[in-house]
C-alpha cells in the first residue's frame, strides 16, 4: 500500500511540474508594450485566387454608359450573395477560373489572380476607358464574396468556417473555433496557404509574441488552414494511455500463460 501511495504521489508531482513548466507559454501577445503597431495598418493585402467569386461594378456620370460593363442577373432571387448595381439591377458574380481569369463584358478574358482588389480595380478602369468619353472617369468597385478557412488541431471546435467579410486575422479565426485548448502550442501555430501560383506554403506563427501583429501572415486569406499542434503534456498523456492498454494486455497474457503452465506442471 505504501508503494502504491508513493507511486501516485510522484505521478501527481510530475503532472504539476509539467503544467507549471508550460503555463508560461499560455498568454497571447506577452510583449505588447514593446511593439510598434503603426507598421500593421497597411498589412492587409489579400490577393485574388482561382475559384474566388468577385462582384464588379462600374459607375459613370452617365449611368447608361456603364451598363455594358455591369453584368446583371436574369433572376435576382437566385443569388443571395450578389449586390445591387448603380442602375438598380443585381450584379452577377464572376468566378475566377483555374487559370486565374474571368470573362469580362466587352473587354473579354482578364487575368486577375494574384492581384489585390485595388490593383484589379485599376486594371479594369484602364481597360474600359477607351470605350468611354474622355470626360468620363469610371469608378470601378471589386468585392470578394464569402470564402472559407479551416482551423484544426488543439482548438475547442475544429472545422471549416465561412468568412462573410474580406478581412479576418488569425486571432479572429481561432475565436470562431472556440480558441486554443490548454494543450495547444501557442508559439508554433502552423498556417498552410496556397499562393496565387498554386504552390502550397507553410508558415509558423508565434501567438505569444505581440510582433505577430506586424507579420504578413497575421491576416488570413481564402482557403487558409490553421493547425494547432498539441504540447508535450497532451502527447505524453496520449502515450501513457496507449502504453497502459498495452501493459494490461501483456500482463493479462502473461498471467494466463503462468496459470496454464502451473496447472500442467503441478
Amino acid at each position: 500500500m505504501k508503494k502504491l501511495s508513493l507511486f501516485f504521489t510522484v505521478t501527481l508531482l510530475i503532472a504539476l511540474m509539467s503544467s507549471c513548466g508550460s503555463s508560461k507559454n499560455i498568454p497571447y501577445l506577452k510583449n505588447s508594450d514593446t511593439v510598434n503597431f503603426d507598421k500593421s495598418q497597411y498589412l492587409y493585402d489579400a490577393k485574388i485566387m482561382p475559384k474566388d467569386e468577385l462582384t464588379i461594378s462600374v459607375n459613370t456620370t452617365n449611368p447608361e454608359v456603364s451598363l455594358p460593363f455591369n453584368l446583371l442577373m436574369q433572376n435576382a432571387y437566385q443569388q443571395g450573395r450578389s449586390i445591387s448595381s448603380g442602375s438598380g439591377g443585381t450584379l452577377m458574380p464572376y468566378l475566377v477560373d483555374t487559370e486565374g481569369c474571368i470573362n469580362y463584358p466587352i473587354i473579354g478574358r482578364l487575368h486577375v489572380a494574384g492581384l489585390t482588389k485595388r490593383e484589379c480595380e485599376r486594371m479594369i478602369q484602364e481597360k474600359i476607358k477607351p470605350y468611354l468619353a474622355e470626360s468620363e472617369n469610371p469608378i470601378v468597385t471589386v468585392r470578394m464574396s464569402s470564402y472559407s478557412i479551416s482551423v484544426l488541431g488543439e482548438v475547442a471546435r475544429p472545422g471549416s468556417y465561412m468568412v462573410s467579410r474580406e478581412e479576418i486575422n488569425v486571432f479572429e479565426a481561432l475565436a470562431q473555433a472556440g480558441d486554443l485548448t490548454i494543450y495547444g502550442v501557442r508559439d508554433r501555430v502552423k498556417l498552410i496557404r496556397k499562393n496565387a501560383a498554386g504552390k502550397k506554403e507553410i508558415h509558423t506563427l508565434n501567438l505569444n509574441d505581440a510582433n505577430i501583429i506586424n507579420s504578413p501572415y497575421f491576416y488570413l486569406q481564402q482557403n487558409d488552414i490553421i493547425y494547432v499542434e498539441p504540447n508535450k503534456v497532451k502527447a505524453q498523456n496520449s502515450s501513457v494511455g496507449s502504453m497502459t492498454t498495452l501493459w494490461f494486455s501483456a500482463t493479462s497474457i502473461l498471467i494466463s500463460l503462468t496459470s496454464l503452465l502451473y496447472n500442467i506442471l503441478r
